[in-house]
């Protein structure tokens, strides 16, 4: 494993959760590679995970406070509603950029940015749909929609 881990909580779709730690690169061939916190690596089968709940602190009641936003984000990004195979629905963040998806899952983030939980990995077999409930962008982006607008009408005819 590289020398960069990070604490997570893996809750498989049976309800059992691992705690441990993750390297950046902790998907590979259909396994989830974790380091428990006794010291051993162990492998879980992709498909028996529910979500790597990237964590600030380990904890015996990991639960979100609000599994749903009370208002419209103001983070950039897409805005989407999840729903696990167990009926399980949480609403989350997630980055509007082709190049940040994984074939293997999605990277989220919950609704209640202060709790333990700061990023939550889902991956695809541990959901039945997901939902895009709207696009969130920037000021960057209103900004160079503004700059974007032609100063004057353009002639198409010489007249």
């Amino acid at each position: 494993m590289a020398s960069t881990h990070k604490k997570v909580i893996v809750r498989k779709l049976d309800r059992d959760a691992i705690p441990g730690y993750v390297s950046p690169e902790f998907v590979s061939e259909g396994k989830l590679e974790l380091l428990n916190v006794s010291g051993k690596v162990v492998m879980i089968e992709l498909a028996e995970v529910k979500g790597v709940y990237f964590v600030r602190e380990f904890s015996e009641t990991e639960s979100f406070s609000r599994k749903t936003f009370a208002t419209r984000p103001r983070t950039e990004g897409l805005w989407v509603r999840l729903k696990f195979k167990d009926n399980e629905t949480i609403e989350a963040l997630m980055p509007n950029e082709l190049t940040q998806m994984q074939p293997e899952g999605f990277s989220v983030i919950p609704p209640d940015t202060r709790a333990n939980t700061q990023r939550i990995f889902v991956p695809r077999t541990a959901l039945e749909s997901l939902t895009v409930l709207a696009v969130i962008g920037g000021p960057a982006a209103r900004r160079k929609k503004a700059a974007a607008a032609p100063a004057g009408q353009e002639e198409l005819f010489g007249e």
